[in-house]
């Protein structure tokens, strides 16, 4: 019983770590769509395809980035009373910032990454690409972050029990980006439900 609480308590630590991923790709397309009106390409082509394409803008990108360090600050509030040093698992302040930081421009890289690939593949924006739609940023994040912040990376996903956090990331990350896609669709802000 008690392994399987240390299990359920590394998954819940290790998807409050990744936060400030899941947060900007969201933010990004929803100030994109209303403020984007340049886009990260210049609506420049690459041999004859769209570098990205039009739902990739400046002011999403960066809108992005800052809502997840701003949920991120908000998580270092809500941890402070408890854990002051650490965190709850960030570590010490100024560091916490930049991985902070490189999570959430790590997850908009990685979705860049995945809009290059598919205008690459020949595919329309909005087309259906299964697991580049669902895990390019968590790629992008996971790697910006394993760059500067190695030791967070490993010790909170990959060293010994801490492995089933990365799991479960992977799991609850194909849950998130559906019931998100959905909700985005429904209110408007995306054109298909994927």
């Amino acid at each position: 019983m008690t392994e399987i609480m240390d299990v359920l308590t590394v998954m819940a630590l290790g998807l409050w770590l990744f936060l400030p991923a899941y947060v900007p790709n969201s933010n990004a397309a929803l100030i994109g769509k209303r403020w984007g009106k340049v886009k990260m390409d210049f609506g420049k082509t690459w041999k004859g395809k769209r570098i990205f394409g039009d739902g990739k803008s400046w002011a999403g990108f960066i809108w992005g980035i800052l809502t997840g360090v701003l949920l991120g600050v908000l998580q270092l509030a809500i941890a402070y009373p408890f854990d002051p040093e650490n965190y709850f698992g960030f570590g010490p302040f100024w560091s916490n910032i930049g991985i902070m930081f490189c999570l959430s421009t790590g997850a908009l890289l990685g979705d860049l990454c995945g809009a290059f690939t598919k205008r690459r593949l020949g595919m329309e924006r909005g087309q259906k690409a299964p697991i580049l739609d669902q895990y390019d940023f968590v790629v992008g994040a996971f790697l910006l972050t394993t760059l500067f912040y190695p030791d967070f990376i490993y010790a909170n996903f990959f060293e010994g029990i801490h492995i089933w956090a990365f799991v479960f990331i992977l799991i609850i990350t194909f849950v998130i980006h559906r019931g998100v896609n959905i909700i985005g669709y429904k209110l408007g802000v995306k054109n298909e439900p994927w």
